[in-house]
């Protein structure tokens, strides 16, 4: 039996992070260390209406912090969002952003950190060519990420995914120094996480280790990252899901999402590909989307990626560790966290698939592919995901 206090640590990669439950508690000092004296909580509707908002926003006061709110984040943050954060940012003449919630609100946080001393558009800084360097650093605010989900990993990546609503396109915006300076990672603010989501988060964590894995190129650091993190999410995943308040495997998943999200900077492939389109458009949760699109992706790109699947199931220590092993556990392990077989099961029509596919092949995931992507393989496969012909 674990002890859920010892899973506690102070690490300094891929940016500093505090570990174990109750580190919540260091939350002022750790503003306070980034020189920020009014910070801006920023999270989502459904999470600032409960007791750990309130109690962190308290909190900070009582240490001299004043800390102002901002919660109108959307679960596919638009650029709207972004925009209104910035405003109560510089209307509240604040110093540093609290990012506070699972992706959705971590990715709009950081995006307002950017946008805190920038005067070009948002778009202009998505992640094509080197449109990051258009951005004054010295604009950009410290930020202290306090993940509630263990699955974006967003606390540990230096982009945000955000909606451009006119052509409802997902888009990644990205800087270096969006990496939040602090993580806090505290597993009790997750104990709250309700089965779906935790089923659909946790999901996320592995198919970003699994992509990542599967990238081409040589990054052996990110290889065995991904590899562990997705033998975390297979030991600890099922415990997580029967039990909310297992924090020993909710301590688990939250190092599995940040291993994840780590890795994935080496990259993602046409599970994310597809994914993107799949929520900006019909506003799927992106780790159902994920969840949904996993085996199809690994179906797909079987013939480039059988070397890797099969390390990965000889980590998992599965039976049978070959390629077809790992399909038959993670579609087992789909049908035992209540994940739809198909994107048709979770609402999604196949009437435009064009348009996914389009939008499917200029999204930066495509990019890193085992194989080669275009519109009209990613429209079949998404057929194929919608209509369940795995």
């Amino acid at each position: 039996m674990i002890d859920p206090r010892t899973l506690r640590g102070d690490w300094n990669y891929p940016t500093r992070m505090f570990f174990g439950p109750g580190r919540i508690a260091e939350l002022a000092e750790s503003c306070r260390s980034l020189g920020v004296t009014q910070p801006l909580l920023v999270t989502d509707p459904g999470l600032a209406a409960l007791p750990m908002v309130s109690h962190a926003i308290a909190d900070n006061g009582a240490a001299g912090l004043p800390t102002g709110l901002f919660a109108d984040v959307q679960g596919n943050p638009v650029g709207q969002n972004v925009m209104e954060g910035l405003a109560a940012y510089r209307g509240g003449e604040h110093d540093g952003i609290i990012a506070f919630g699972g992706g959705s609100a971590i990715d709009a946080a950081k995006a307002i950190a950017l946008m805190a001393g920038q005067e070009r558009p948002l778009w202009d800084f998505e992640d094509v060519g080197d449109n990051w360097q258009r951005a004054d650093p010295e604009g950009i605010a410290p930020v202290v990420a306090v993940p509630t989900t263990a699955g974006t990993g967003s606390e540990v990546g230096r982009a945000s995914v955000i909606v451009d609503e006119v052509p409802k396109v997902k888009k990644i915006i990205f800087h270096p120094k969006m990496l939040p300076a602090t993580v806090i990672s505290d597993p009790e603010l997750t104990v709250g996480l309700p089965p779906a989501v935790t089923a659909a988060t946790g999901m996320d964590a592995l198919a970003h280790c699994i992509e990542a894995l599967c990238a081409p190129g040589f990054h052996p650091m990110a290889d065995g990252i991904a590899l562990e993190g997705a033998r975390l999410v297979h030991d600890w995943l099922p415990r997580a899901y029967a039990n909310g308040t297992d924090l020993a495997a909710r301590a688990h998943m939250l190092v599995a999402a940040s291993m994840g999200a780590t890795a994935f900077q080496k990259g993602l492939g046409v599970v994310h590909a597809i994914s993107h389109p799949v929520g900006a458009i019909y506003g799927v949760h992106h780790g159902l989307a994920n969840a949904i699109v996993l085996p199809y992706g690994l179906r797909f790109n079987q013939a480039a990626i059988e070397h890797s699947v099969q390390r990965l199931g000889r980590v998992l220590g599965l039976t049978d560790p070959t390629f077809e092993g790992v399909m038959t556990w993670l579609l087992e392990l789909r049908r035992a966290l209540g994940i739809p077989n198909s994107l048709g099961e979770a609402g999604v029509p196949d009437g435009e698939a064009e348009r996914v596919a389009a939008a499917a092949a200029i999204d930066p995931t495509a990019a890193t592919n085992p194989i080669p992507l275009d519109e009209a393989n990613l429209k079949s496969l998404f057929l194929d995901c919608v209509n369940g012909n795995l």
